[in-house]
């Protein structure tokens, strides 16, 4: 059974990989002002005018990086530091946020997907590794793979996710580049924090991998 802790290994090392680098080059370039000294919901209202889009707001919200667009309610929510902050991250994920809010007017397909499945995956989210360790436990066999299945649905849930913040970041970067936004060295630095951004997506798919390949694994040494 050593594989099945090396796999863990494996998935703490990249999820926590992923992690630290995001957290660095977000550090990094939120000690950088943007040459035109726009804050980031300075950013946001800006590219959302541009698209005609004066129907979306943009709100101040708590936590760390943990800015998101909310479709239900059409509004951008930044954090405090991306909100208040001039600084090249708050500009670029500004811009990433609006991307998001850009894909939901357009209607982008793999975004409508990912909504589609969103029950599923929160009903998978609760009762996934419940199903697991209550199969394993009473020696139930449906349950467990019941809830390998749950985490297929998690699995196909960041897979759909990953085109989404992809494309949201590309959206994000021609608008600050043809909006003259940030200069050339400076979207370099955009570059670079919303790549890493991305990274944690694909750090998160890949640790989902090796999770349910674990799971599996465990489940059949036990069974042999």
């Amino acid at each position: 059974m050593e594989y099945t802790y090396l796999l863990l290994l494996l998935s703490l090392l990249l999820s926590g990989g992923a992690q630290i680098l995001i957290k660095s080059r977000y550090n990094k370039y939120s000690k950088i002002n943007n040459t035109k000294g726009l804050s980031g919901v300075e950013v946001a209202q800006e590219i959302l005018k541009r698209h005609g889009m004066d129907n979306v707001y943009v709100v101040e919200t708590t936590g760390y990086l943990s800015d998101h667009f909310d479709p239900t309610q059409n509004v951008v929510r930044l954090s405090t530091n991306v909100f208040h902050g001039t600084t090249i991250s708050a500009a670029s994920i500004a811009a990433h946020e609006v991307g998001h809010a850009i894909q939901h007017k357009e209607g982008y397909s793999m975004m409508k997907v990912r909504s589609a499945i969103i029950p599923a995956v929160n009903l998978s989210s609760k009762f996934g590794y419940l199903a697991i360790v209550i199969g394993a436990a009473a020696q139930i066999t449906s349950f467990i793979y019941l809830g390998i299945v749950m985490l297929c649905a998690i699995l196909l849930f960041q897979l759909v996710t990953l085109p989404v913040e992809f494309d949201a970041s590309s959206r994000g970067m021609k608008n600050l580049s043809e909006y003259h936004i940030l200069n050339d060295s400076e979207k370099e630095g955009a570059r670079k924090v919303l790549f890493a951004a991305a990274l944690t997506y694909v750090a998160g798919l890949i640790t989902t991998v090796i999770e349910i390949f674990r799971i599996v694994l465990t489940f059949m040494g036990d069974r042999d």
